[in-house]
């Protein structure tokens, strides 16, 4: 066995773990490649194949159309998958020749099912090989939707809505942005270490360590196998975080010795990072209702040197009375569609529909409403999402501020840097963080605080007399 037969296995056993037991392909492919442990090269081929079909999968399914007679629901998940790879390989990697992607997925056919499925593999990438300078996508100024769809592999209720949103122009290249990698980006955890002293480490190892475009100690790492494998990641020299993530923290920069809430917390990226902005002083109740995901922060704690962290199983929906206006400052990352984050989750596109946004932004104004009451009169609220819909963001909050007349916009400006401030929001309290425009995930982030007036009883009067 090549090792590239066994990389294109592997990969295929990763998007069939995808397709017929729904896992998601990140923690499919890292659980495949932690107990093969293949060479560097391998795992690289092995992780585009696996990322680039998923991304790619509806312009792969519209160009495999053009050479079946029968659709390709109708085939069995292996053979389906393995026209994918092949067709992927095909279309979009240039240094894979086309004979060599097609008679590896014949080999693969051999291994999945009978001589004619092996011919009918090797007959249909034959095909497309001879008629792939033939694809013509729909012409983008009669039918911009299936364009864009097809041209940069989306869902077409996605690009229907963001063409509303952003026009043709912004949503081609919003699209374009999510097929591209994402860096692999780290915090650095200031509480046990700096980041030239971390940049420094990390080149020992052969790793390469740059400064990140905006936010504070935040690193992008190349040339390494696998990040838990480093011994800084073991000893708590560093947590892996989006820039996105890490501005976030920034937004709330709570004070040494505060009260802080984090709702939604597990697995404690942002906790942490508050907890570091605090100096490991005061006291952060991590809020999660998973209690599997309670242990992530417990051990994320234990690595990074945490200490004021207390995790609490809960429904961050009914946070119980006693916590009212308990803290300083409330974290509300809420649950959302994640649609700011699909180039990292590649498979994500594929698993959402419009008809979750509604149930979703329920959801968030439940949580908004509850962890709201926990705030102390004059204290900080942030809330921020990882996606980009209105209703998710900045509608969430204007509904939420219509509700509470306590609650006011606090500028962002002297938190993050300007240079995010494309469309000069921040200093109005809030920032839309798009991928196409800073090259970032896109997350939604405000800044509220609560008055520190006292409000009125029905029985006082201006004076606060009964």
């Amino acid at each position: 066995m090549t090792q590239k037969i066994s990389a294109r296995e592997t990969a295929l056993k990763v998007l069939l773990a995808v397709e017929e037991r729904e896992a998601y392909a990140n923690l499919a492919l890292g659980a495949v490649l932690d107990k093969m442990n293949p060479g560097k090269l391998d795992r690289a081929f092995i992780t585009e194949l696996v990322y680039g079909t998923l991304r790619t999968q509806n312009t792969l399914d519209w160009a495999l159309s053009r050479y079946l007679r029968r659709s390709l629901p109708e085939l069995t998940a292996a053979v389906r998958n393995i026209l994918r790879l092949g067709t992927y390989q095909i279309l979009f990697m240039d240094r894979v020749p086309d004979s060599a992607a097609v008679n590896e997925s014949a080999i693969l056919a051999r291994r999945h099912g009978h001589e004619g499925i092996v011919k009918f593999v090797n007959g249909v990438l034959r095909n497309l090989v001879r008629g792939k300078k033939q694809l013509n996508y729909p012409d983008p100024n009669e039918d911009p939707v299936q364009y864009i769809a097809l041209r940069h592999s989306h869902p077409a209720w996605l690009v229907r809505r963001w063409l509303n949103d952003f026009g043709f122009a912004e949503t081609e290249a919003l699209c374009a942005a999510n097929n591209q990698p994402a860096p692999n980006t780290v915090r650095v955890n200031t509480l046990k270490t700096s980041a030239a002293e971390l940049i420094e480490k990390l080149a020992t190892l052969g790793v390469k360590a740059t400064r990140g475009q905006y936010a504070v100690d935040c690193l992008q790492l190349q040339g390494f196998v696998s990040l838990g494998g480093l011994a800084p990641f073991k000893e708590g020299l560093l947590q892996a975080q989006d820039e996105s993530s890490i501005l976030v923290g920034q937004a709330v920069r709570p004070a040494p010795g505060s009260r802080v809430l984090d709702v939604a917390s597990a697995p404690g990226g942002k906790a942490t990072h508050l907890a570091q902005l605090m100096q490991n002083q005061g006291v952060i109740m991590a809020l999660d209702v998973h209690e599997h995901k309670i242990k992530l922060i417990e051990e994320n704690c234990r690595r990074l040197g945490v200490q004021i962290v207390q995790p609490v199983l809960a429904d961050a929906r009914q946070i119980p009375e006693k916590y009212t206006g308990w803290a300083d400052y409330v974290l509300v990352d809420a649950p959302c569609s994640g649609l700011g984050v699909l180039r990292r989750r590649p498979d994500a596109r594929w698993r959402k529909g419009e008809e979750q946004l509604a149930a979703l932004a329920e959801l968030q104004a439940q949580i908004l409403e509850s962890a709201a009451a926990v705030l102390k009169p004059g204290g900080v609220l942030v809330y921020s999402t990882c996606t980009i819909t209105c209703e998710e963001n900045l509608g969430q909050v204007k509904s939420f501020l219509h509700k509470h007349a306590d609650f006011q916009w606090e500028s962002l400006a002297e938190l993050l840097p300007d240079s995010l401030d494309y469309t000069a929001t921040m200093g109005r309290g809030y920032l839309q963080l798009l991928p196409h425009i800073h090259g970032l995930d896109g997350f939604f982030i405000a800044r509220l605080r609560k008055s520190d007036n006292m409000p009125l009883t029905s029985q006082q009067d201006l004076y606060g007399r009964v």
